[in-house]
C-alpha cells in the first residue's frame, strides 16, 4: 500500500517516468483534453462538478514533484483571473507565464508534456501546465 500524498496508479507510473523539463497539464473541466493533450498520458479525475479540483491535484503534485516553471492559458479580455493568485501563492510566489488560448493549447501538445489530468474544476482559466524540476529542488 503506498502511504503517501498520491495514491493513483496511473498518476504515479507516468510521474516516475518523468524528468528535468517534462511537463504535466492540470486541466479544468472545460479543458478539452482529448484533442488539447497530445500524446501525453490521460487521465480523468473529475468525479462530479468541482470535484476534484485543479488546485486538489496541484497539492498533491508537489509532494511528488518539483515544479521548475508553471504557465497559464491568459483570457483575451486582458483580465487575471482569481485562481491565478491562488496558483501562484501554491507555487511559492513562482511568476506565471501567460499563454494565449490558442498557444496555450500547442504547448499542450509539445511532445514533452507527459501527463494530462482531467480535473471536475468548474472555475475558468483553471489551466496550469506545469514543467518539472530536479528533483533535489533546484533549477
Amino acid at each position: 500500500m503506498l502511504t503517501g500524498a498520491c495514491i493513483h496508479p496511473d498518476l504515479m507510473r507516468v510521474l516516475s517516468l518523468c524528468g528535468h523539463g517534462d511537463k504535466v497539464l492540470i486541466a479544468d473541466g472545460n479543458y478539452p483534453l482529448a484533442s488539447r493533450s497530445g500524446g501525453a498520458e490521460k487521465v480523468y479525475l473529475g468525479l462530479t462538478p468541482g470535484l476534484p479540483t485543479v488546485t486538489d491535484v496541484l497539492a498533491v503534485l508537489q509532494t511528488v514533484v518539483c515544479v521548475e516553471k508553471a504557465e497559464v492559458m491568459d483570457p483575451e479580455d486582458g483580465s487575471t483571473p482569481e485562481i491565478f493568485g491562488v496558483f501562484r501563492q501554491m507555487l511559492g510566489g513562482m511568476e506565471l507565464q501567460g499563454l494565449g488560448r490558442y498557444a496555450f493549447y500547442d504547448a499542450c501538445c509539445e511532445p514533452g508534456v507527459r501527463l494530462a489530468v482531467s480535473t471536475g474544476e468548474g472555475r475558468t482559466f483553471a489551466n496550469l501546465l506545469l514543467t518539472i524540476g530536479v528533483a533535489d529542488g533546484t533549477h
